[in-house]
């Protein structure tokens, strides 16, 4: 049985009224059920809970362990009711409605039970009410005079827990033991919402306690940190240590967080100017009240001493910055820029967008890049990891997203997960995924790292296909050669919805033998008969979903392998339905929003190619320009140019090369050669250290825009407190296409928003009433679909028929050798995000303070590496050195790092292959060798003195 939480019928969705209905398989029940409650007629369907029929009636019954996030439960006593005709008094969270039930939830017996209850309770409570952190917020101190408890009876010199030792371990919040009234909500939370069943109820009777792992430390645990036992908690046993330090806040925002690609709604919490904490919103539809340790805690980053909030200026890299104005920074920015293009010609200058800054300010940085420097040159980060998304999905879909919403994994009977780690790089809808697979979905893996999925022993049976890297064609054409050739394929969907010619033609390919399981073994390392079962299991499922990450896209073959996937998809008839579909896991906030705004040197906001002059008419009638018909220059084209010499500025809104980049070394000789680059950052990041202009930019918490998720959900992000800098970011872009003579006028970024719908057709429903009015809207959103698309594709594609595209498997250039054995892949972990900038100025950096490389005990052993040793990490393109851990995660011959610490020099190593279709880096893919040495790499050496020479031209310019 689970809960039913439906926002459209709650009147408040933050609110807790009670638990939800409880409805079989989480369907709401469609018999409806009519009783009274205190004499009053409620009609409420099948299986609602007494508590919250009285609930959605306005009748409150008081409540300790129940709340609208987990089960219910029933162990308070508080929410009794009584029930005419049945004897005792029934907790009303665990009572389902019963037709003609005539139910009493005040009367004189009921009030004199809940008075005692609440003694007892309160008996084992310190009386510190006055100093408690939670005072004005604490759900027992409201109950008790909810109830009218006025005095105690008994005595507190007895028996009780109010010497209980506080646990403080852990950075963002304390476990306060003796507060704890054993409610059991905390680990309700962390099994039922998260997933990750740290915390258990140790002991039996009175000595009964809260403990977190075999009674550890919560930071010795398996507790993640996503804070929803924190927030289930009614008293402060559990209670954030910025309320404890700041006080209780004073009013709130509803805003989108600005880390992954999932989209949490969260209540900023502010007192003054302050941000006290950030509470997951419980009608977020993309999180559901749910959260994780980035978005819940690590947000000090936006008022960290790092900051720089000031407009810097130098004429050289090697000089020091000196503050100054907007205006004199804008106009510095500018001088150059023309200085530069009458020198060396229009196309000599670009820009790249950034996937963490919003739709709004995305759409402006291209628009700059078209109408006031004039050309095209204008990319984004997504292209070094999810532009092969974008290719494959449009060749063969017709539009370049994913097909569903994250719901859509509650119907799912078969998921698999390619190349990607749910639990550490998009955790809130990991614990969804968890939670459909603890009812019995199947789970297929198919990865060379096991991941945490599979690690978990309430996910039993979960199928791990551990191919090698770079092998990722090769196994997703011997899944369809199964399906095909066993006659597993749905014909009637492909029959239906299918280019007829195309399937054919795919289809004698694919079923060639050199395409089977057996002939491709030797090359994935998966074994036949294992692939061919799970073939077998997504074919036959009622509905199969592919969840993929960047272990799918940054490949030589992303491109190939998306349209692959695509492909299965479509042959199984998983498309077009809840509980199907091929999913992208964006990495960033803004990845799909930062692609739909027109970032792409060879399109226009909403996909459509340079080339096409009817769509190239409407934008410069729009913008009063003349706009290039030839696609600009991609990230990788603008580095190579500018090595040649012939690419000379860059305006980089909000995005790090210099560390994300792959082939470093090639990054830093391209950021040398340039004679303007323009950084607008919120620190000073390793490519700002290249930089001769600094603007400063804003975090998610200092303006106003739109963030589009991996569902494709537009949702809005709302200003918290004052821009450090000054100017929001899209206010920076504007100052600089003014003083370049190109002037946009906008007051606000509604009136942004306003122009991308009125020259985007997915968006032209799209406005910042809809999305007071709504929430979120998924696109497309128009004339045809006024109420968003959460699901895509469904009674025909977006291209009309789906296209079988032919997937042939090429073996990456990056080949193993006696010199370069190893292959080095690359990934995320929970802690950190992306390049770190944030997370690594916040408290996270407790669970990840380096970049550590896993390497399995065999090949550990081989070499005479032990764990913590340093080892030399060398490939064609570089080399660093990483602290040794030692696991059997990787398989031999594979070895695996993150890239969240720039000291670390992960992308050094990394080399310039790229997707054939899209440029994006193979990071998955690197030849190396391995070696243990005593000393950092000759570049770390280098990377730290050139580091501490740019932090004292930050602090002279502070200074002066």
């Amino acid at each position: 049985m689970l809960q039913y939480f439906n926002p459209e019928t709650d009147i408040d969705p933050n609110t807790d009224y009670g638990t939800p209905s409880v409805i079989p398989n989480g369907e709401q029940a469609e018999a409806l059920v009519s009783l009274l409650i205190d004499g009053r007629e409620v009609v409420v369907p099948a299986g609602t809970s007494i508590m919250r029929a009285a609930a959605l009636s306005d009748i409150r019954i008081p409540k300790l362990c129940a709340t609208d996030s987990v089960e219910a439960f029933g162990s308070c006593r508080v929410c009794l009711v009584e029930i005419e005709g049945r004897k005792g008094f029934p907790a009303s969270c665990t009572t389902p409605v019963e037709e003609g039930l005539v139910v009493s939830t005040q009367n004189q017996k009921i009030a004199k039970l809940r008075r005692n209850v609440m003694e007892l309770y309160i008996s084992d409570h310190p009386l510190d009410c006055l100093t408690c952190p939670a005072n004005g917020d604490c759900e027992l101190q409201d109950v008790a005079g909810e109830v009218g408890l006025r005095e105690v009876r008994y005595g507190f010199e007895g028996e009780n827990h109010l010497a209980a030792e506080k646990d403080t371990s852990n950075p963002y919040f304390t476990f306060d033991a003796s507060k704890c009234i054993v409610c059991s909500r905390c680990v309700r939370a962390c099994e039922e919402v998260q997933g990750t069943f740290a915390l258990t109820i140790d002991g039996r009777g009175f000595d009964s306690k809260v403990a977190a792992g075999q009674d550890e430390a919560f930071m010795d645990s398996e507790c993640v940190s996503c804070g929803a036992c924190v927030q289930a908690c009614p008293t402060s046993t559990l209670m954030e240590k910025s309320v404890v330090d700041h006080g209780q806040p004073e009013n709130s925002v509803v805003t989108t967080c600005a880390y992954c690609g999932v989209g949490c709604a969260f209540k900023a919490e502010v007192k003054g100017d302050q941000v006290v904490r950030m509470v997951p919103y419980k009608g977020g539809e993309a999180n559901r009240g749910h959260s994780c340790v980035k978005g819940r805690f690590a947000f000090g980053y936006a008022n960290h001493k790092d900051r720089v909030t000031e407009p810097m200026i130098r004429n050289s890299i090697d000089e020091p910055w000196q503050q100054v104005s907007w205006d004199e920074a804008v106009n510095f920015a500018a001088k150059r820029i023309k200085d530069i293009q009458q020198q060396y010609g229009q196309d000599s200058v670009g820009g790249i967008t950034s996937s963490r800054c919003t739709n709004e300010e995305t759409y402006l940085v291209q628009k700059l890049v078209r109408a006031a420097f004039g050309n095209n040159n204008v990319d984004t980060c997504a292209r070094v990891c999810h532009s092969p998304t974008g290719y494959g999905l449009k060749t063969t879909l017709g539009e370049s997203a994913g097909t569903q919403t994250f719901d859509s994994v509650e119907k799912a009977d078969v998921v698999m997960v390619i190349g990607a780690n749910p639990t550490d790089a998009h955790p809130v809808f990991a614990s969804r995924l968890k939670k459909r697979l603890r009812e019995g979905a199947q789970l297929i893996v198919a990865d060379p790292r096991r991941i945490d999925l599979l690690n978990s022993p309430h996910i039993p049976g979960g199928q791990h296909l551990m191919l090698m890297p770079g092998t990722n064609v090769a196994f997703i054409n011997s899944m369809a050669h199964v399906i095909v050739t066993e006659g597993l394929a749905a014909d009637d969907f492909i029959a239906e919805r299918c280019e007829e010619p195309a399937f054919q033609q795919w289809k004698s390919f694919i079923t060639e033998q050199r395409n089977s399981p057996e002939a491709m073994a030797s090359v994935t390392g998966i074994d036949a008969e294992t692939l061919r079962a799970a073939a077998r299991d997504y074919a036959n499922a009622e509905n199969g979903a592919i969840y993929y990450g960047l272990g799918v896209t940054e490949h030589s073959q992303g491109s190939t392998m998306v349209m692959g996937i695509a492909n299965l998809a479509m042959l199984t008839g998983n498309v077009g339905r809840e509980g199907v579909g091929v999913n992208p896991l964006r990495g960033q906030n803004n990845v799909q929003g930062s692609c739909d705004m027109g970032s792409f040197p060879h399109e226009l906001p909403g996909y459509r190619h340079v080339a096409d002059a009817t769509v190239r008419h409407q934008f410069e009638q729009a913008w009063g320009v003349t706009i290039q018909d030839e696609p600009g220059l991609r990230i990788p084209n603008m580095l190579d140019s500018a090595v040649a010499g012939t690419y000379k500025g860059l305006y980089c809104q909000g995005e790090d090369i210099a560390q994300s980049d792959p082939n470093t070394h090639h990054v830093e000789a391209a950021l040398r050669n340039l004679e303007c680059l323009i950084v607008q950052d919120i620190f000073l990041n390793e490519t700002a250290k290249f930089a001769h202009v600094f603007l400063p930019g804003a975090s998610f918490l200092e303006k106003d825009g739109t963030f589009t998720n991996a569902e494709r959900r537009i949702s809005p992000v709302r200003k918290v407190m004052a821009p450090l800098g000054g100017k929001a970011d899209w206010e920076g872009t504007i100052a600089l296409s003014k003083a370049l003579g190109y002037d946009m006028d906008y007051q606000h970024p509604s009136e942004i928003m306003d122009e991308i719908a009125a020259l985007t057709p997915t968006f032209s429903g799209v406005s910042y009433q809809r999305l007071e009015e709504e929430g979120s809207l998924q696109w497309p959103c128009n004339d045809e679909t006024p109420n968003g698309t959460p699901i895509m594709h469904t009674d025909q594609f977006v291209r009309g028929k789906g296209f079988f595209a032919i997937t042939e498997y090429v073996a990456t250039d990056e080949k193993v050798n006696k010199r370069f054995p190893f292959i080095l892949t690359t990934g995320r972990i929970l802690s950190q995000y992306n390049v770190g900038a944030q997370t690594r100025r916040t408290a996270n950096v407790d669970w990840h303070e380096k970049d550590r490389l896993e390497i399995h005990p065999h090949d550990a052993e081989d070499r005479g590496i032990t764990e913590g040793d340093t080892v030399e990490v060398k490939s064609r393109a570089g080399q660093t050195v990483l602290t040794a851990t030692i696991t059997d995660r990787v398989q031999p011959g594979v070895v695996y790092t993150t890239f969240h610490h720039p000291e670390s020099g992960a992308n050094v190593v990394t080399t310039d292959n790229s997707d054939w279709a899209t440029n994006c880096p193979e990071y998955k893919v690197t030849a190396v060798q391995i070696s243990k040495v005593a000393e950092v790499s000759s570049w770390q050496t280098g990377f730290q003195a050139f580091t501490e020479q740019q932090v004292d031209f930050l602090e002279q310019s502070k200074e002066s």
